[in-house]
């Protein structure tokens, strides 16, 4: 399409912008308008979709023949078909009469139908009848009615995702996709975001008789970098607000942001995880960090009772008993990799000998704590009948008191024979 054609739709419709994205759907609208093609236009909430139906119908050869445009998700889904595809007197509570519905009174017209994603699935099937045959069957009726009906849906909704989630059929998603068109956001649209912004406030200085705000150099910057969440309606608000409240007409940067919202980096909406939905990305970051912390809490400890063992030796060489030649307590090396796991081992992320090894740990270090505690130099059995006797024979009392684990004090009763007495 030549510039003067493109223009010409332009000021016809409104349309205001030169991107070149925009450019290219003006063209294919056109391009499909003398056809019976259905059409999808896919876009984000605010970008102004509705605009390119209007355009496909008013130079299609239906253009003297009835134009719909439906909301899809504003109508419940208990009446949607019968607002379609009509009803029969008495169908349901309410139907006092016949209807045709939309696809009756459209017939040899357009039907727009805007957020096509929210559709039930009965309603899909319907619908889809509609575009392979041309047939449908009114609610309550048994009839088959056929129309000619030119069909333009749009929708915001991520289609390839609705698919895979079973909330859309993918048989009528490749009969309304036979020729898609994107509708580009507000915020890829680059200084259309400027010329849109004039637009609005000159319509609403012309409407209310106020002066219009104009935009300095550091006004227009932030317009430009903010992301337009709410693209071409967000842009329209702001900009009667300023029209209405701002006392200054030459609007500054900081006049602006005082009706832009701080949240300018959020195009979207936050990811809500589903009842029932749990994620453990956070639960193995805490679990990793605990374990490099236990690694080398660990390993400090074996250092510790090696350097015990090497002083008890020295101790017991003196005293003639036998210590712990021979034996070692092996210090994890330092560089050994804690491997990640998969998913299928989410729930065994410690070691599992761990258990086991941490047994043998309280049984190594209740023996060095046993040999300095109980060693035959320092304590005798004269000191084990005291602390029995002071605890009243309670040989748990009289094992704390002696700083020992009840296990070695009942052996050392044994060896001293004292539970004989």
């Amino acid at each position: 399409m030549n510039t003067s054609e493109l223009q010409k739709i332009k000021q016809r419709y409104n349309i205001v912008g030169n991107c070149d994205a925009l450019n290219r759907a003006l063209d294919v609208a056109l391009q499909v308008s003398p056809t019976d093609l259905s059409v999808l236009i896919v876009g984000e909430s605010g970008v102004g979709k509705e605009i390119i139906p209007r355009v496909i119908h008013d130079n299609s050869p239906r253009r003297r023949e009835k134009y719909f445009a439906i909301n899809c998700g504003s109508i419940p889904e208990g009446t949607i078909d019968s607002e379609l595809f009509g009803h029969e007197k008495g169908s349901f509570t309410g139907a006092i009469g016949e209807s045709d519905g939309y696809f009756g009174t459209a017939n040899k017209g357009t039907i727009f139908l805007d957020e096509v994603g929210e559709l039930p699935l009965a309603t899909q099937a319907r619908l889809l009848r509609v575009l392979e045959t041309g047939e449908y069957i009114r609610v309550g009726g048994q009839k088959i009615l056929k129309t000619d009906v030119r069909i333009v849906a749009a929708t915001n909704v991520n289609m390839q995702k609705a698919i895979s989630e079973g909330r859309f059929r993918e048989d009528l998603y490749y009969r309304l996709n036979t020729i898609p068109i994107q509708v580009p956001p507000l915020r890829d649209r680059g200084n259309d975001i400027i010329l849109l912004f004039r637009l609005f406030a000159m319509q609403m200085a012309d409407k209310y008789h106020l002066p219009k705000i104009v935009l300095d150099e550091d006004a227009k910057e932030i317009l430009l970098k903010y992301k337009w969440p709410g693209n071409v309606r967000q842009l329209k608000n702001i900009t009667e607000q300023m029209s209405v409240l701002s006392e200054q007409r030459d609007i500054s940067a900081q006049q602006l942001l005082q009706f832009i919202p701080q949240d300018a980096e959020s195009t979207q909406l936050a990811t809500i995880n589903k009842p029932g939905e749990h994620s453990y990305e956070t639960e193995r970051e805490i679990l990793y960090k605990i374990l490099y912390e236990l690694r080398g809490n660990v390993s400090d400890l074996r250092r510790d009772m090696n350097s015990l063992r090497k002083q008890l030796d020295e101790e017991r060489a003196l005293s003639g008993a036998q210590g712990f030649q021979g034996r070692q307590f092996p210090v994890a090396a330092e560089s050994q990799p804690i491997v990640a796991p998969n998913d299928a081992q989410q729930y065994s992320i410690l070691n599992p000998n761990l258990e086991s090894a941490s047994a043998a740990y309280d049984a190594i270090a209740e023996e060095i704590n046993d040999t300095a505690s109980l060693n035959l130099n320092d304590l005798g059995r004269q000191m084990v009948e005291k602390a029995l006797e002071r605890n009243g024979g309670n040989r748990k009392k009289a094992a704390q008191e002696l700083g020992i684990s009840d296990r070695t004090l009942y052996r050392r009763i044994k060896q001293y024979g004292l539970d004989k007495e």
